[in-house]
């Protein structure tokens, strides 16, 4: 069955068409609205438009985004766009003329990826979102797991933890969220130059802190060092709670060279005697996989494989 994704982010609204083996068709960008709620389901409107043109008709449609939609009520919750407090399917139904399935965009990255993608097999899998922000989704055999209020696995704004502060001399920086010390201050992309900067380098981007580590820059290096063990830290909490088999890295830092060598060097000291290593990979859709897990999620609802409430 052919199917669509949108991928909605702080800057833009991105849908794709997928063929029946969820293999990308075509694709158009938008940029997202971010001056009122109107002009945001307007926007996504004239993408779901846009897809029906290109399929010939009506299709199975579903959106990752960023945020979160809570079950019990739901109304969307989110920093970065301006819908906080809307009913998503009230406002899709006028918009579009359905409700259509929404899906954290860490949620959805951890369904594409245990369905087809590195994950595949995997009773407990974990997609981890390592970019501007830091966060997780899960699944359990290829579902994705039920959750209390709708919110993902959030380890980005869960506490660093004291110790690995206290290794590296590092304060309690301040988060987006309005706390401080959260894992996202620190691991997310304006960590590393945070990092940097702390140990004296100044304020390095993350593709030039890690070409200097790769020529061999001590100081350099010693940045990217304090970040693996600072995710990997990261990592032990998912350990620690979820134990998931497979972690899935996406995101812009997944795309640092080597990072997986990195971060799977990183981990063991970190963890509790005893706590299995999971094992870590790429997203094997890269930056599609969060889309094609909201297409994939909208085709399951559809032949009824999956249960859905708007």
């Amino acid at each position: 069955m052919i199917c669509g994704g949108l991928d909605i982010g702080g800057t833009k609204i991105e849908a794709t068409l997928f063929d029946p083996d969820l293999a990308p068709l075509d694709r158009r960008r938008l940029p997202t609205p971010r001056d009122s709620a109107d002009a945001f389901f307007d926007a996504v409107a004239d993408q779901v438009g846009w897809l029906r043109g290109r399929a010939g008709g009506d299709l199975p449609v579903g959106i990752a985004t960023t945020g979160m939609v809570e079950p019990d009520t739901g109304l969307a919750q989110t920093a970065n766009l301006p819908i906080s407090g809307e009913h998503m399917a009230d406002r899709l139904t006028a918009s579009v003329g359905r409700p259509l399935p929404v899906m954290n965009d860490s949620m959805a990255l951890a369904f594409s990826e245990a369905n087809g993608g590195a994950a595949e097999g995997a009773t407990a899998a974990v997609g981890l979102i390592l970019g501007t922000g830091v966060a997780a989704g899960y699944c359990v055999d290829g579902a994705p797991a039920p959750r209390f209020g709708g919110i993902a696995v959030e380890i980005g704004h869960s506490g660093m933890p004291a110790r690995a502060l206290a290794r590296h001399g590092l304060g309690l920086w301040p988060c987006g969220c309005g706390r401080e010390g959260c894992i996202e201050a620190y691991v997310a992309g304006p960590g590393l130059p945070r990092i940097a900067d702390h140990l004296g380098l100044g304020r390095i981007d993350a593709p030039d802190l890690c070409a200097r580590a790769a020529g061999g820059e001590p100081g350099a290096e010693r940045a990217m060092a304090i970040w693996a063990d600072l995710a990997a830290e990261a990592l032990e909490v998912l350990q620690l709670t979820i134990d998931p088999q497979v972690v899935v890295l996406g995101g812009g830092l997944s795309q640092m060279p080597g990072i997986v060598d990195r971060l799977t060097a990183a981990l063991p000291p970190r963890l509790m005697a005893g706590t299995p290593m999971p094992t870590l990979q790429l997203a094997h859709f890269g930056d599609a996989s969060g889309v094609r897990g909201a297409a994939l999620l909208a085709r399951r609802i559809q032949t009824g494989d999956l249960p859905w409430t708007p």
